[in-house]
């Protein structure tokens, strides 16, 4: 069984009120597209935020700050195509948009495989493998990438560069697979789910 509980910003015995920050009604620093605060000079990156609660996130938000506060480079954060892990057992590995988050945008088409992978059939294990891309069925877009299986942390991270640079289910198709990967399987999915 998985339970997640979510979490909320630790901020209460900062003095952001009595500084003038504003907070969400969750506790949250308010931050604009570039991590500043409601007061001058005040930023913030990370959970205090609440925009998306991932180490690797409050990194980039924290670089993009650098550059706009010391290079002279204005930088907002991209959260698009940020990939993200569940460490259970079988991991879950996804980057993009779900389904449902997709089909608000237009017609898509949906390509899916669910399969034993070829170390458990040689070995007689029982574990399988599923995968989901999400596709916009106008410019061929991959939108999103979901997996659950073994090595799908890996496997979405990899995957996430692609996606962030605009590959197509075409780009997918043309690429060739490793054999025998899990990975292959997002090379080699032809058919849409009806």
């Amino acid at each position: 069984m998985l339970y997640a509980t979510g979490r909320a910003p630790n901020t209460e015995r900062l003095g952001l009120a009595e500084a003038g920050v504003k907070l969400t009604s969750k506790g949250a620093i308010e931050v604009d597209a570039y991590s500043r605060t409601s007061v001058a000079g005040i930023f913030a990156v990370g959970d205090v935020t609440d925009r998306m609660n991932l180490t690797p996130v409050a990194l980039a938000e924290a670089m993009a700050l650098v550059r706009t506060l010391f290079e002279n480079c204005p930088t907002a954060m991209d959260y698009q195509y940020v990939p993200t892990a569940v460490f259970s057992n079988p991991p879950v590995g996804t980057v993009g948009l779900t389904e449902s988050e997709a089909a608000k945008r237009g017609a898509i088409d949906i390509y899916t495989s669910s399969f034993k992978p070829l170390k458990h059939t040689l070995a007689g294990g029982a574990e399988r493998t599923f995968m989901k891309l999400v596709v916009d069925r106008a410019s061929e877009r991959v939108l999103g990438l979901h997996m659950v299986g073994a090595d799908a942390p890996e496997i979405a991270q990899g995957f996430a560069v692609a996606l962030k640079c605009g590959a197509t289910k075409r780009d997918f198709d043309a690429t060739v697979g490793i054999h025998p990967t899990a990975a292959e399987e997002f090379v080699t999915m032809r058919e849409k789910r009806k």
